[in-house]
């Protein structure tokens, strides 16, 4: 099995399943209820939509006569990918901005990279200096001095006029 924890290393244990089961021409909901587990579980696993715990790893290893902890194995892999992708998302620190800036969105699922001049131009007409630094930090200047040559700004003072006076 070591080689096929090689080979299917970062890839969800959910995928490599069904992949299993169509090879052996096996039915997912007759399987199901032979280990004892609803349809839809192990539906929600083949599909990579929820995360294959030790003690149903083991009864799939069991009934499809695999190496004990390979299917375990293969989700841990893929939980450490996921991780690792996580840390790779640069996203500025969260806990210098504050929520109420972003109120009409999820903070946590904003794309930095994609909205990034929305997110400089928010930040400089509402953010107070900390956010400010944080953005500036994050942000190259450059792309922030483009943000920022895009934002009209509208002067919140009446200038009199000199001849009316």
């Amino acid at each position: 099995m070591n080689i096929l924890i090689e080979k299917y290393k970062g890839i969800h244990p959910g995928i490599i399943l069904e992949r299993l089961l169509k090879k052996k021409a096996i039915s997912q909901r007759p399987f199901a209820l032979s280990i004892g587990e609803h349809p839809q579980t192990l539906n929600a696993i083949t599909k990579g939509k929820r995360k294959l715990n030790i003690a149903l790893a083991l009864k799939i290893e069991e009934k499809l006569s695999l190496e004990e902890g390979s299917l375990a194995l293969l989700q841990t892999y893929f939980d450490i990918k996921e991780e690792k992708s996580k840390a790779k998302q640069n996203t500025p620190d969260l806990t210098l901005l504050r929520k109420s800036l972003f109120w009409d969105t999820d903070i946590s699922k904003i794309d930095w990279q994609k909205k990034s001049i929305a997110v400089i131009k928010r930040v400089f007409e509402r953010g107070n200096a900390i956010e400010m630094e944080e953005i500036k930090r994050f942000y190259k200047s450059d792309q922030i001095k483009k943000a920022l040559d895009q934002t009209v700004r509208k002067p919140y003072t009446i200038y009199k006029n000199k001849e009316n006076t």
